[in-house]
């Protein structure tokens, strides 16, 4: 195993983490976004208001994206048990 195959197998895996995770954490950041505004504008100062909006924010975005997510996850796997006797010799 050579050290560019173990960099290109680092960049492959860091960008379906950032692939994966980049709706759950779009859809929090909308969200609270949105909450604090409305916070700022009627000057409530309550931390735990956002908790349950960005709970079921993230909840729907995985109910959207949960499949593709799996997919994407599942692709990368059978892609890394193809390559593996490459990689082991």
């Amino acid at each position: 195993m050579t050290d560019t195959a173990i960099i290109e197998i680092a960049l492959k895996t860091m960008l379906v983490a950032l692939k994966l995770s980049a709706p759950i954490l779009a859809t929090s950041l909308a969200i609270g976004f949105t909450i604090s505004l409305f916070q700022s504008m009627t000057q409530i100062q309550e931390f735990t208001l956002s908790f349950v909006p960005k709970l079921l924010g993230v909840g729907i975005a995985l109910l959207f994206c949960g499949n593709w997510m799996l997919h994407t996850l599942m692709e990368f796997t059978a892609e890394l048990f193809a390559i593996l006797p490459e990689l082991l010799v």
